[in-house]
């Protein structure tokens, strides 16, 4: 008998759920998520799980969120936008559900998809940026999630990328995301300021025409105006990515990957994105290091987090 396993991917809106099995994985299953209450939300993943689950093959269960994560215990330190915080989560899910549970950022799970392909390990050394409407992101090295010491890591999005230390260190942030930081620099939101500002500054451009016709003005306008060759569109865009790509030359100086994936809502840029990420990339990348990284988007699109989940149970599952 083959060996199934559940992903489960949380997000602030909808929980995908899906089944691998021999390296296949399920369509996913979509519903809203249950952000009433905790309670609620541990309900709504135990009835996924053994909606899924309800099988003799069914041996672990894979699960993404949003949160700062003790990948050991399972435990959610903190959370974005879902009602979960300082909760045993792996505890409370496998006592109740009946299976192995094991817990991961939403983020890493992607990254753990992108580095396999048709159920097979194709990079074993793969760094993630996922740009929605923060930053997140996932390191594999040697084929498995690297965490850190504490199951924090990485925090990509907190790097900080643009900062000046001329009289040292005067900021005086407390908050999160920090000035300088990637997340404050090149995320769906800062993509969102500079088309603002953009359709502010050049009234007759695609962005100021939709500022003056009332309607809204945000990076995903600011995607559809690059790609209708608007020239102060492709400006914001082109910072954005221009951005990135500081923050994806300290990834390969730090890890020489094999490759680095973009993936997130904002890759829908494509290449009007990838193209000045690359560039600038590796004009900061040390001589003689990343000689074999390649910077692509995504492949799985909104299926990495379900099918990175999965995977990350099928890893983690010890057999009987």
């Amino acid at each position: 008998m083959s060996d199934l396993f559940i992903g489960i991917d949380v997000g602030g809106t909808k929980i995908a759920s899906a089944t691998l099995l021999d390296g296949e994985l399920s369509e996913p299953e979509l519903e809203q998520t249950r952000l009433h209450d905790q309670e609620a939300l541990l309900d709504q993943l135990v009835a996924t799980i053994k909606r899924h689950g309800d099988r003799p093959d069914a041996r672990a269960v894979g699960i993404g969120v949003p949160s700062v994560v003790d990948f050991d215990s399972g435990r959610i330190r903190a959370s974005v936008n879902i009602p979960l915080e300082d909760v045993p989560l792996r505890e409370l899910l496998s006592e109740r559900a009946g299976l192995p549970v094991f817990v991961d950022d939403d983020a890493s799970c992607a990254a753990l998809a992108e580095a396999f392909e048709d159920g097979k390990l194709t990079c074993p050394h793969l760094v993630m940026f996922t740009i929605g409407t923060g930053v997140g992101g996932g390191t594999v090295l040697g084929g498995q999630l690297y965490r850190g010491a504490t199951g924090a890591a990485p925090e990509s999005g907190h790097q900080i990328i643009g900062f000046d230390l001329t009289d040292g260190d005067t900021s005086q942030d407390e908050d999160f995301p920090q000035t300088g930081s990637l997340e404050q620099l090149a995320s769906g939101k800062a993509l969102d300021r500079l088309a603002r500002a953009a359709a502010e500054a050049s009234p007759n451009s695609f962005l100021g025409r939709r500022l003056a016709a009332g309607g809204d003005v945000t990076g995903h306008g600011a995607v559809d105006g690059a790609r209708a060759g608007d020239e102060a569109a492709l400006r914001c865009v082109r910072i954005l990515g221009e951005r990135l790509g500081v923050g994806i030359a300290n990834a390969i100086n730090l890890y020489d990957p094999l490759e680095v994936v973009i993936g997130g809502g904002v890759s829908s840029a494509g290449e009007l994105l990838l193209e000045p990420a690359s560039r600038v990339a590796f004009r900061h990348v040390l001589p003689g290091v990343g000689t074999k990284t390649r910077i692509r988007l995504a492949r799985h699109g909104p299926r990495a987090g379900v099918l990175g989940a999965a995977l990350i149970a099928a890893q983690e599952w010890d057999g009987p």
